[in-house]
């Protein structure tokens, strides 16, 4: 098993390279994958032994980011690679979502995934043939897995679909999405598009999986090459006859009553727990001679477990027969919807979106460039002024948790409803501010990460961002019974869990912005998939009619507790002058305004940020004049910066100082210093600038008897008056 294999194929214009059996020899199943110039290790390692008790499966999937593979250091005090970046979390996530549901079920044995990146080539991103390695390794090594999955990413460039897009073609391309699938069917979806329409995101998938077949039957070839014998589960099961005894007890009738009688999550679940609760007191009672106490405590999970499965078979049915879900809805209804703006006095924006039992609070930071969030991953280096991010805390359930950082499905929901509003967010250039919206998930029964896009839309506009058009999420859901497939809208978290699909499309009145689907059964067909994106159009549209009608458009102001900025260019040649000496001059004008400058020297721009709009412009004015010549004629607010015994001088701006004779004051010095002295203003205009640039001003508004006479020369021209003015104080 581990001699050492290597096959190669041509694949969508590049070579994909597998290697088993020189690499990590000791895990149970590894394999070195190269595609292009990326190249990634896959290896994954299990317990033989089954977690007793444990009725989940612990796997656990993470994607390391090695910068030495894009030839890289990492950046900070420490040089080496730390926690895992949120990049590194969202491919990780990518990888785990198909990969999970082809475990066998009841499995609990601990299995861990790693995906290495050894070699990252910018046009090839590692992240999506991870799931092809990931597959790979799974089925040769003896750990149960159930199928063989891979993954593509599309683009859409001039009427065109394109398999694994390079950066270049990225930018121009009109769709960024990730499909993962089995040679029957697309299991998961996740990315972004610039207002495509439902046909469009339609023929994507069906490309998509034209591609996965190929990656497939390629993992297949390898595969058959391979003889695994694969470990033995032992799924726990109940005393015979334990089960069928305590289903005859439950009443589907009774189940169904309660379910759609019972308002509202926290008291349907109640309901149904003492009901179920109920059953199992009486069950013991019942049987008490035929099982002792031990066989009844031992066995007590495995009734728990039957009733939810018969609750699912209750919900399923009622809407394939009835077409009535849990809370009553038709399969096609959305759950009451209420917007509200400006909940929070002291943020530049906020709005509070309730959609049924799913609440969130969206607010809006406007911030300066030093606000950025840098970027440093295997491709990219800088920054962005656009974030978002989503918190869910446990009280939004009912729930008691430790607080802690966010989890991996915060980062993933925070991400997708990012990338929802990404295309809707003005360019830097018509938009200064770095924006930061936040989602706080108050309260939740299913589809928070779409309400988060509603509320950080509805927030947005309220914030003064001039946003094109609003976008707002729905999330679907999927009932498929033999030869009846429903397809839900806006679906509650018990019909999540209990469907066969949850599939959240966002996007505006013209089309899709954002998409994420995972399925759960084997397949759906092209006409299902086409049904439930033409019926999430339908109610992605009602949702922004009742968006509109909050707020039809962005506020022409910004809130009056964000910063002020104020963007524009000067010439290259005048960027030493604004900064000055050592940095003195921009950080006094800093100092004096209350304000932050930056300048980008590439673009020869200037930003000014801060709080008093007043100050701000009397600041752009300023720069304004000491960037420019002084000419005759023109008038000033001055500051007296120093008092002689011939006249005052009067700075105009930083390092432009005139000199208003006195007789040139239109009043007798000594009676102006009574009431004026340094740090005084004055009004002044220029009468004249001499050869060496030295400046004469006059008071402004008083007339004073000019004097063309030529003056005497100093007798001590190194000290003479003027130029003593220009001597550092």
């Amino acid at each position: 098993m581990n001699d050492f294999k290597t096959w190669e194929k041509e694949l969508f214009g590049r070579k994909l390279i597998v290697e088993h059996g020189k690499m990590a020899k000791q895990a149970h199943g590894a394999c070195f994958v190269k595609f292009g110039d990326s190249a990634i290790l896959a290896t994954v390692d299990g317990n033989e032994e089954s977690n007793e008790g444990a009725d989940f499966l612990p796997l656990t999937v993470e994607y390391q980011e090695k910068f030495y593979a894009a030839g890289k250091i990492p950046g900070g005090f420490i040089k080496r690679e730390g926690r895992p970046s949120e990049n590194a979390v969202l491919s990780a996530r990518l990888i785990d979502r198909p990969i999970r549901p082809l475990f066998p079920d009841g499995m609990t044995n601990e299995v861990q995934v790693i995906v290495t990146v050894l070699s990252a080539d910018p046009d090839t991103p590692p992240d999506t043939m991870g799931i092809f390695a990931s597959s790979l390794a799974l089925n040769i090594s003896p750990i149960p897995f159930e199928g063989v999955v891979a993954g593509v990413r599309v683009g859409y460039i001039d009427g065109e679909y394109v398999i694994f897009p390079t950066v270049e073609q990225l930018e121009k391309s009109m769709l960024d999405i990730v499909v993962a699938g089995t040679k029957d069917a697309v299991t998961m979806v996740e990315g972004e598009a610039k207002e495509v329409s439902e046909e469009i995101m339609l023929g994507a998938l069906n490309a998509a999986h034209t591609a996965i077949r190929e990656l497939v039957k390629f993992q297949e070839e390898i595969l058959s090459e391979f003889d695994i014998e694969k470990w033995e589960i032992l799924v726990p099961q109940p005393i015979d006859g334990f089960v069928e005894a305590f289903s005859e007890m439950l009443d589907d009738k009774e189940i169904a009553r309660i379910m759609l009688s019972t308002p509202g999550k926290k008291a349907k679940d109640r309901a149904l727990k003492e009901y179920r609760n109920e059953k199992i007191e009486a069950f013991k009672e019942q049987y008490a001679e035929k099982w002792s106490d031990e066989e009844m405590e031992l066995n007590e999970k495995f009734l728990k477990a039957h009733f939810d499965e018969r609750l699912k078979h209750v919900m399923r049915r009622s809407v394939i027969e009835n077409d009535t879900r849990m809370d009553g809805r038709k399969h096609n209804e959305i759950r009451p919807i209420t917007c509200e703006l400006d909940i929070l006095p002291r943020t530049h924006g906020s709005a509070l979106f309730t959609r049924g039992e799913t609440q969130s609070l969206g607010t809006v930071t406007l911030g300066a460039p030093i606000d950025e969030q840098v970027v440093d991953t295997l491709f990219e280096e800088g920054s962005k002024t656009f974030m978002l991010h989503y918190n869910f805390p446990p009280f939004s359930t009912g729930e008691v948790k430790r607080l802690r950082g966010p989890g991996r499905r915060e980062i993933g929901h925070g991400h997708l409803a990012e990338r929802a509003l990404k295309f809707v967010i003005p360019k830097e250039e018509e938009f200064p501010y770095t924006i930061r919206v936040v989602s706080e998930i108050l309260e939740s029964n299913g589809s928070s990460s779409m309400a988060t896009v509603c509320s950080g839309s509805l927030a947005l506009m309220a914030a003064g961002v001039p946003i094109k058009k609003h976008v707002a999420g729905v999330a679907m859901g999927m009932i498929q019974e033999e030869d009846k497939t429903v397809v839900l809208t806006d679906i509650l978290g018990n019909e999540d869990h209990m469907g066969d699909m949850d599939f959240k499309v966002t996007g505006t009145r013209d089309g899709i912005t954002a998409f994420q689907m995972d399925v759960k059964v084997a397949g759906v067909s092209e006409e299902i998939m086409l049904k439930a994106l033409q019926q999430a159009r339908e109610a992605r549209r009602k949702i922004l009619d009742l968006m509109y009608e909050t707020i039809r458009e962005p506020r022409k102001e910004v809130s009056r507790h964000a910063p002020v900025i104020k963007v524009f260019n000067i010439p290259y040649d005048k960027i030493g002058e604004l900064i000055g000496p050592g940095g003195r001059v921009i950080k006094k004008l800093s100092s004096d305004y209350e304000a932050k400058i930056f300048i980008d020297d590439e673009k020869a721009q200037v930003k000014i940020i801060g709080d008093n709009p007043e100050k701000i412009n009397r600041l752009i004015k300023i720069i304004d004049i000491m960037l420019k010549e002084i000419e005759k004629g023109q008038v000033f607010e001055g500051i007296i910066s120093r008092v002689e015994p011939y006249g005052i001088f009067v700075e105009l701006a930083p390092g432009k100082v005139g000199l208003l004779h006195s007789s040139k004051l239109g009043e007798n010095l000594k009676e102006f210093l009574k009431t004026n002295g340094v740090g005084s203003p004055v009004k002044v205009e220029v009468t004249a600038i001499d050869n060496m640039g030295r400046i004469q001003l006059k008071r402004f508004g008083v007339e004073v008897k000019e004097d063309d006479r030529p003056r005497k020369p100093s007798r001590n021209p190194g000290r003479s008056n003027q130029n003593r003015r220009y001597r550092k104080d």
